[in-house]
């Protein structure tokens, strides 16, 4: 028994120095990334831009796999399913945090089956009418909702996206009484925007990029709890009279749990170098995204809190589970 037990040891033992020298060399080879949407998106572009000074840096390629779908499930599925070693990450956002309380069931928990590494960059949301309306200001806007209960619209993507529970959340803290109007995407809501079918739209600078540069636009407010890098001259949300208003989506990669520390630490720290280079900032601000990399513990934390949050949007607007 002694003779095997120690045999036991021995082997425990060679595997964890085993593991420790991997985590050392880490990266010694390409390092997959899945990424739950598709080619061409802000979240495809932000991660292909941070992964690409990554690699360099690193001296490994990152190879992003774009799995879209509901709820990030494939992508997960296939993050999940390789060996927690590192060389397989994936992109959670703010979305998958929505996705908890929103479908009756996942095969994953973003909080218990991945390792947080770093969030890559935040981004606000923007308030926009048309800019032949009449409102100048969110100011306006309120004044209009509360003076013509039920008449005011507010078009946004999908119900359950994070734009359309932004809208939740507005009606919420301001008390109006007005409809939130789901379209299938981003294009759709801007026609109705432009055609006076809704009186605002939700959506990230990036989707609206084009119609604010020629003017077709106003950029009433954003979401966030302080000022837009990007749209520096308009007010927040809050600034516009509308208390504990404080909608900012992320990006961010984690590794599946059981993925050595010493990996977690080494991403971390490269993480933080990539995402204060100039260039990286520079290119990343064009897509209304702001570089912020945190800690684990900082990432971990923004999950569980966005999760809670979004719930409670979710319980209080009676959205059904999906």
């Amino acid at each position: 028994m002694k003779k095997a037990l120690a045999t036991l040891a021995a082997v425990a033992m060679t595997t964890l120095i085993a593991g420790s020298a991997a985590a050392q060399n880490y990266p010694d080879r390409p390092v997959r990334v899945t990424v739950p949407f598709g080619a061409g998106g802000v979240a495809d572009l932000t991660v292909r831009i941070v992964t690409e000074k990554l690699g360099q840096k690193l001296g490994q390629r990152f190879i992003i796999e774009n799995m879209p779908g509901a709820g990030g499930i494939a992508s997960a599925r296939a993050a999940l399913s390789a060996a927690p070693d590192g060389y397989t990450l994936t992109l959670l956002s703010n979305g998958n945090a929505v996705s908890v309380p929103l479908f009756k069931s996942l095969p994953y928990d973003p909080v218990k089956d991945f390792m947080p590494i770093s969030i890559l960059g935040t981004f606000d949301f923007i308030l926009g009418v048309n800019a032949a309306s009449p409102y100048k200001t969110l100011d306006d806007v309120l004044a209009y909702g509360k003076q013509n209960p039920g008449k005011l619209n507010v078009g946004t993507i999908n119900v359950g996206s994070t734009q359309n529970l932004s809208a939740e959340l507005f009606k919420s803290q301001t008390g109006l009484n007005f409809y939130v109007v789901p379209y299938r995407g981003t294009p759709e809501v801007i026609i109705a925007l432009l055609r006076d079918d809704v009186n605002v739209m939700i959506d990230t600078y990036a989707a609206m990029k084009s119609n604010l540069q020629d003017n077709k636009i106003r950029p009433l407010a954003t979401t966030g709890a302080e000022r837009s890098e990007i749209l520096p001259d308009v007010p927040t949300v809050m600034q516009s009279g509308v208390k504990d208003y404080d909608v900012t989506s992320w990006n961010a990669l984690f590794a599946p749990a059981g993925t050595p520390p010493a990996v977690i630490e080494t991403l971390n720290k490269a993480l933080r170098e990539v995402l204060a280079d100039a260039d990286v900032k520079k290119r990343l601000l064009e897509l209304g995204i702001s570089a912020r990399p945190t800690s684990p513990e900082e990432l971990s934390k923004r999950l569980k809190d966005d999760i809670a949050k979004w719930g409670a949007v979710i319980e209080k607007a009676g959205i059904q589970k999906q």
